[in-house]
């Protein structure tokens, strides 16, 4: 461990690169990275300099615009295609990486209701100072909104105005992108799109053209339709946008996640079950995420840390075959120390989790 200063707070963290190093009942232990879509981006996507613990990130997404377009094009877009790539972060690996980095993918009900948006933004952009892109730290073009109080309203105002600098429209020449993290509260219909409204955002609307709004309802539809089955459950954005020359904030990519009141992210409504179970027990667990790894491939949804063994939790698709069957014997094999629990969704109802 070592002693790091952010801004005027000192703070005590892990060395990098040295989370699998710590005792499992340890809360800086970390579990191993191939046991989630991690593993394959470390060392390619992601290169973490071990003297001074900051992220090279890869990514595979544009932060720059090019031409006068107000709207993004169907052609150029991505929409978070980039599944996977194990050179480049899409933009939702991106978000999962900024998550698990942040420790929000980490949780023990001794934490039930202390998490607010305060705490999870500062969090986020803690994790967001210690990640280079594109020659740059992450936290230099990186957006989060402050929690809005109506009486603070005007001094809210003006600080946004100063963070949104880098993305204002240049007279000529590229126009800079910055990325947004934000809960989404509504996609509302306008005259010739939709908007994206952001929680603690009021009155700062993000456009989408029409055939882009389409196009990420139809790729993040799981997300969008277990955000509407669930009214705890948040549904995260990450997205790249401009200002254009009249003020007007433009999407050009997104990428959508979906967690659980107590902002645990979830890909089905198998996990949620599992990440509800976890958030009563009173031990350490740590959701694990896809990053840029299709559904084909199995991961473990969590691992539950206990002072004796730490175990991989593994939930099963209905949709599951032989490959994904002979995939996940292989990943249990390659860490025989870790316990298992596994559900296969299939074949009945989930099972107890292990008992201590």
């Amino acid at each position: 461990m070592y002693i790091a200063q952010i801004g005027e707070q000192y703070i005590v963290k892990r060395m990098p690169l040295s989370g699998g190093g710590h005792d499992p009942a340890c809360p800086s232990y970390e579990p191993p990275d191939e046991l989630s879509g991690l593993g394959v981006l470390m060392g390619s996507a992601i290169q973490i300099d071990p003297e001074s613990g900051i992220s090279e990130l890869k990514v595979g997404f544009s932060l720059m615009k090019i031409g006068s377009r107000a709207a993004p094009s169907l052609r150029t877009n991505t929409t978070d295609t980039i599944v996977g790539d194990a050179k480049k972060l899409s933009l939702r690996s991106l978000l999962h990486y900024l998550w698990h980095q942040a420790e929000l993918t980490a949780w023990t009900a001794r934490w039930a209701s202390k998490r607010h948006w305060w705490n999870i933004r500062w969090h986020l952009i803690e994790a967001a100072g210690q990640m280079m892109v594109k020659g740059g730290t992450l936290s230099e073009i990186l957006f989060i909104p402050e929690p809005f109080r109506a009486t603070d309203k005007s001094a809210i105002e003006k600080r946004r105005t100063a963070a949104l600098v880098p993305a204002l429209s240049p007279k000529s020449g590229p126009r800079k992108l910055m990325i947004l993290v934000g809960e989404v509260k509504d996609f509302a219909p306008t005259r010739n799109g939709h908007r994206l409204v952001v929680r603690h955002l009021p009155d700062f609307p993000l456009m989408l053209e029409e055939g882009f709004y389409r196009r990420l309802q139809a790729r993040f539809e799981n997300e969008l339709t277990l955000w509407g089955a669930d009214k705890a459950s948040h549904l995260i954005a990450i997205a790249t946008f401009g200002l254009t020359p009249v003020g007007l904030a433009v999407v050009e990519d997104m990428a959508l996640m979906v967690v659980a009141e107590n902002w645990v992210p979830y890909e089905s409504t198998y996990e949620k079950r599992l990440v509800d179970a976890l958030a009563r027990v009173g031990e350490r667990s740590v959701k694990g995420l896809r990053y840029n790894l299709s559904a084909e491939k199995p991961t473990a949804a969590a691992v539950l840390q206990r002072e004796s063994q730490q175990i991989a939790l593994y939930v099963v698709p209905p949709s599951a075959d032989r490959a994904y069957e002979e995939a996940l014997d292989d990943l249990i094999a390659s860490r025989p120390e870790i316990g298992v629990w596994v559900w296969r969704t299939a074949e009945g109802d989930m099972p107890p989790l292990p008992r201590t």
